[in-house]
């Protein structure tokens, strides 16, 4: 499920009552939307997060897109190569393409956050219609510092009911209901509890799956064994189950992604287990190879695509409300292959 705030009811905010908020001008409001270097810091980021506080939209690029004289978009991420990002990136191009907008992608360092000023030069032009795949510290960082005149779109983990990132419209997947499905499905084969080896903390947001595998072990009353954390990689995922598989009293595993699954049934094959006879492994995402894998790896698979191609069509309606309304994306699906089963009674 692709969800996303409906904002088609929504008041129009306008430049006064922006300056209204920020207790200035809206002359200054006028400076510091279009870059003007004579504004006192402390104005422009009472200004800056007025405008974010109302989700004002300068008209400027609106009119811009809805007369097709922008014809391109950019998209920020810190990561082309995992596959929760890289799946929706293939989504937002695919829509922009079939929109015949050109599509420029500009990667952020994941170790050094950008300031105001290497954002807007990273933008082809003032006003660039920019989708942050913000699903770690990177990109909510820049999302929450993209120049005011910049209509924004956002790929996020999903709200947990916090202050949400940013005020620029979103749209998540249910990975907490996802990571749920993987856990009541171990558990009705058996197993006492299913530990986890989850993906690194990298919001203030509580982590969806993290939440998704406690509902599931807590409304059928199973123990809740500490989260470990298992990286990214199969490399890290090996390294972090080595010790995990040892203990033969661990019959099933959920991984916070494929990647890292593939690392725990290497370490697992090490320790003399045999998946799924007395160790069930599940994974997260449904990568291409997962289906290839000695055994097959049961997961879930996620509509990254879909996202990405829900953020574009969100975009055009921020700046365009005629546009189309976006598509729904495919709920959450429980892919069972061969590395998950009964548990036998013998460990715990």
């Amino acid at each position: 499920m692709c969800t996303a705030p409906d904002t088609s009811g929504a008041p129009t905010v306008t430049i006064r009552d922006v300056a209204r908020e920020a207790g200035v001008s809206h002359q200054t409001v006028s400076r510091v939307i279009n870059g003007h270097s004579a504004v006192a810091d402390a104005t422009r980021h009472r200004v800056e997060a007025a405008i974010d506080s109302l989700g004002f939209r300068p008209n400027h690029a609106a009119r811009e897109l809805a007369g097709k004289a922008a014809r391109s978009l950019t998209v920020l991420t810190s990561d082309t190569s995992l596959y929760g990002a890289a799946s929706t990136l293939r989504g937002i191009e695919e829509a922009a393409r079939a929109a015949s907008f050109a599509v420029a992608v500009s990667v952020l360092d994941r170790h050094a956050h950008p300031d105001r000023a290497e954002l807007r030069a990273r933008l082809a032009r003032p006003g660039e219609p920019v989708v942050v795949i913000a699903f770690d510290a990177p990109g909510v960082h820049a999302l929450r510092l993209l120049p005011a005149d910049t209509p924004v779109v956002a790929a996020v983990e999903r709200p947990s009911g916090r202050e949400p990132v940013s005020a620029r419209p979103q749209a998540w997947l249910d990975d907490r209901l996802a990571a749920a499905h993987a856990t009541r499905h171990l558990l009705g084969l058996g197993h006492r509890t299913v530990h986890y080896l989850a993906l690194p903390s990298s919001t203030a947001d509580v982590a969806q799956r993290t939440q998704g595998w406690l509902d599931a072990l807590r409304a059928a009353g199973a123990p809740e064994p500490p989260v470990l954390e298992g990286g990214w990689t199969p490399r890290t995922g090996y390294l972090a189950a080595r010790e995990l598989v040892a203990d033969r009293s661990v019959t099933a595993v959920l991984c916070g992604n494929d990647d890292v699954a593939a690392g725990v049934m290497r370490a697992a094959r090490e320790a003399g287990r045999h998946i799924p006879d007395d160790l069930s492994v599940a994974g997260f995402d449904d990568v291409p190879v997962a289906a290839f894998l000695a055994p097959a790896l049961t997961t879930v698979r996620l509509d990254f695509e879909g996202l990405g191609r829900t953020c574009f069509s969100l975009l055009r309606r921020l700046l365009d409300p005629a546009a189309p309304a976006p598509d729904p994306c495919d709920e959450p699906a429980l892919i069972v292959r061969e590395s998950t089963g009964p548990w036998r009674g013998t460990g715990e």
